[in-house]
């Protein structure tokens, strides 16, 4: 199963105005993508993430998943459900009460207690989210779609782009402004009519910077950040958000819901039309596409299936083959201009899941004429099956159709000429540069000429910057998003050479001694020991620099302000009922489970975000009292299996990264020097040079389960959110290979 993941890099590179990424993280204001290699690698996700944010696992056909669960050993299995249920049971407990419980706000407090558990475990040490950092751009901020959800953030469209840098002070003025008319759907105009007033010039051609091409162009086969980003582009969706966080309808233009909330009746606009990448008409776009297009994203099973399973009628069935009549399942064309959703159960996120690709419709004409099949005969490893194996073999009905694209060189979006909105869209060409992150002079010498149209600044670039004289009138900071980086725990590593090439990030450790590590990495006095001897913020500032340090940092999974309690709640904790009054964010009751626990971890700061609350901008993990108390605990429990750690008997773990990319080079060696020193020298960090980008992406991002995991710790990827519900998050922590993210930490 893939997802969106957001990978570090692509975080980076994306946050500038979320699939994972797996991948890749959220837009944050310049609605850019992330990649870079200066800020958070990214999907977030984004997965987001960033998310953050990346190719998939099988580099020769990343578009096809050869690895189905039942390849797995009963023997691997059965270790995952132990390791799980013993780290993670209590948070597995507590989460599925949550998901039973009916009341919004009640749910919304019982999964904050369960994601307090999943803190306290340390199988993962929440490390920043996207944005936060310096940047110059050319791109006004909020002109993108804006959610903190979804792959919507990635549409470019409606963005308003200038030939020059945007000053810093102009920034700040259309921040204001869009915070003043958000809602009223004017800023747009607004903004436009602001700039043209201050002398900008603005095009109709956004040039952007890219570090990993697509690994297939079939948006309801992928479910990383690589294929989201500019797939996105390419189709529209029932409904979109628009640049002011308004849901707008897009190829639907009205829809109603049953009093009982298990019907949702989409009507379709007329005249719509799929074309070739060339722009010619290959079919009407019916009702149908949308049946076409749900069905081929269960059989494909790319990773995202999981998201409406549960959720739409019969699809949890279908996709076990319970169910092989897609007939069953709860969507339907009921002409060519009303498609019909029936749900399993009310949901009161349903609508937020609309911006997200597994709702893309598909032709169903075109995909059959490039050797596609349904249900038991869909094999996407067919010789004649050519669909989404390039932008010639994909159909569109979206702002843009792919003219060209060339690996590791560009990749030209024009405008559709037959797309419903086409008299408005602001952005008529897109062009996506290629960048392989190695010289970090490139991105801004690109983005100060002009090549690309904006940059997130590194330390380095910062100086540069400064000394030509553009930091002090354009550089800004950029947003923060919903995308979550992490570094992960391996609590049950099999895999001491990268699976896709065994030269590259072997591991020199010796046989006891990794038989000494992963026992230390099962003791959650251990994992806790390396989350609180980590300096995230001298971390941070090898990717944001040292003024920035803290503005990116995240304490917990789930965004602390991400949902809010609509009425008081009463919910046990410990058996103690506890009432929260509405308003009540979702981190200040994940940190009363914490507090209750008495376990020394700050997820939410009441007197963040100017007295609003904030789970982010501090550091609350890092205390070397707390890091050494942690390990004294460790060894005193290991001790009694015969494993002695002190300074003479280190535990060593492997931490892979990449050479190539200068920042995030820099940035584990602070995570050596931090471990280190805060354990005293119990704890030694080896660092295992994957060189290259691909080589780091391979040790865990690209891989597909638990046992290929290369590594003790892991920093590359993120979670960015794909709706407007808590579990988007938590359900990554799933067991049984329901959970994307568990294999991140070597299980399932």
């Amino acid at each position: 199963m893939k997802k969106k993941l957001v990978s570090i890099l692509l975080a980076v590179a994306t946050v500038a105005g979320t699939c994972g990424a797996p991948a890749m993280a959220v837009f944050a204001e310049e609605g850019t993508e992330t990649v870079a290699e200066t800020e958070a690698v990214e999907d977030a996700e984004e997965e987001n993430a960033d998310d953050a944010d990346a190719e998939d696992a099988d580099a020769e056909d990343a578009d096809e998943e050869d690895d189905d669960e039942d390849d797995v050993s009963d023997e691997y299995t059965t270790a995952s459900e132990e390791l799980y249920n013993s780290e993670l049971g209590e948070f597995y407990s507590l989460y599925s009460d949550a998901k039973e419980e009916t009341n919004v706000s009640k749910r919304y407090a019982m999964m904050a207690l369960a994601e307090g558990k999943l803190m306290e475990s340390a199988v993962m040490l929440p490390t920043k989210t996207s944005g936060g950092d310096y940047r110059l751009s050319r791109m006004a901020p909020h002109t993108t779609d804006y959610s903190l959800w979804g792959t919507d953030e990635y549409r470019i469209h409606q963005a308003l782009i200038a030939t020059d840098f945007i000053k810093a002070e102009d920034i700040a003025a259309l921040r204001e402004k869009w915070a003043e008319l958000k809602g009223t759907g004017t800023y747009e105009a607004e903004a436009k009519k602001y700039l043209e007033e201050k002398g900008y010039t603005l095009k109709d051609e956004y040039n952007y910077r890219y570090t990993a091409d697509p690994a297939t162009w079939d948006i309801l086969a992928s479910s990383r950040a690589t294929e989201s980003r500019p797939l996105v582009n390419t189709f529209d969706g029932l409904m979109e958000y628009d640049s002011e966080g308004v849901q707008q309808p897009a190829l639907a233009e009205s829809y109603e819901v049953s009093e009982d909330g298990l019907t949702y009746t989409f009507h379709l606009r007329q005249g719509l039309e799929w074309v070739d990448s060339q722009g010619r008409k290959v079919a009407d776009l019916t009702a149908d596409d949308f049946v076409t297009g749900m069905q081929h994203m269960m059989d494909a099973q790319g990773g995202l299936e999981y998201l409406i399973e549960g959720v739409i009628k019969n699809a949890s069935q279908y996709i076990s083959g319970e169910v092989t009549d897609f007939a069953e399942v709860g969507v339907k064309a009921v002409d060519d201009y009303t498609v019909e959703y029936t749900l399993e159960e009310p949901c009161t996120y349903f609508n937020t899941m609309l911006s997200y690709s597994i709702f893309a419709p598909m032709s169903r004409a075109f995909y059959e004429s490039e050797g596609g099949k349904f249900g038991a005969e869909y094999d996407s490893s067919a010789s004649d099956y050519l669909y989404g194996k390039g932008p010639d073999s994909i159909a569109y009905c979206g702002p843009y159709v792919v003219t060209n694209a060339t690996e590791k060189n560009t990749i030209v979006f024009k405008a559709n000429e037959s797309y419903w909105n086409k008299d408005n869209i602001n952005i008529k060409t897109m062009n996506w540069l290629y960048d392989d992150a190695s010289d970090v002079t490139k991105w801004y010498n690109d983005a100060k000429s002009g090549t690309v149209d904006w940059i997130a600044l590194s330390p380095s670039t910062t100086v540069t910057a400064k000394n030509d004289d553009l930091f002090d009138t354009y550089a800004y900071v950029s947003d923060t998003d919903a995308s979550s980086f992490m570094n992960f725990y391996n609590l049950n590593r099999e895999a001491y050479a990268n699976v896709n090439d065994n030269t590259t990030g072997a591991s020199t450790k010796s046989e006891e001694e990794q038989a000494r590590t992963a026992a230390a990495m099962k003791n959650v006095h251990f994992r806790r020991a390396l989350s609180f001897g980590l300096d995230r913020a001298s971390y941070n500032a090898q990717v944001n620099g040292e003024e920035l340090k803290t503005n990116s940092l995240r304490n917990c999974y789930v965004p602390g302000n991400f949902v809010s309690l609509e009425e008081d709640t009463t919910v046990s904790i410990n058996g103690t009922d506890t009432t929260f009054p509405a308003g009540t964010y979702f981190g200040a009751i994940e940190q009363a489970q914490i507090d209750a626990d008495g376990v020394a971890i700050k997820v939410w700061d009441p007197d963040g975000n100017d007295g609003a609350g904030s789970s982010d901008g501090f550091d609350g993990w890092y205390n070397v009292d707390n890091a050494v108390a942690e390990l004294d605990t460790a060894i005193e429990e290991l001790s009694a299996d015969g494993i002695t750690i002190d300074e003479e008997n280190p535990i060593y773990i492997d931490m892979p990264y990449a050479s190539s990319l200068e920042a995030y080079s820099n940035q584990a060696n602070a995570y050596k020097q931090s471990i280190e020193t805060s354990l005293g020298g119990k704890v030694i960090v080896n660092l295992v040079d994957c060189v290259t980008s691909d080589g780091w992406y391979y040790a865990g991002y690209y891989t597909d389960y638990g046992y290929e995991a290369n590594y003790d710790v892991y920093d590359v990827s993120g979670w960015s959110p794909d709706f407007g519900d808590p579990s988007t998050y938590l359900d990554t922590f799933l067991p049984d290979y329901a959970g994307y993210m568990a294999k991140c930490i070597g299980i399932y």
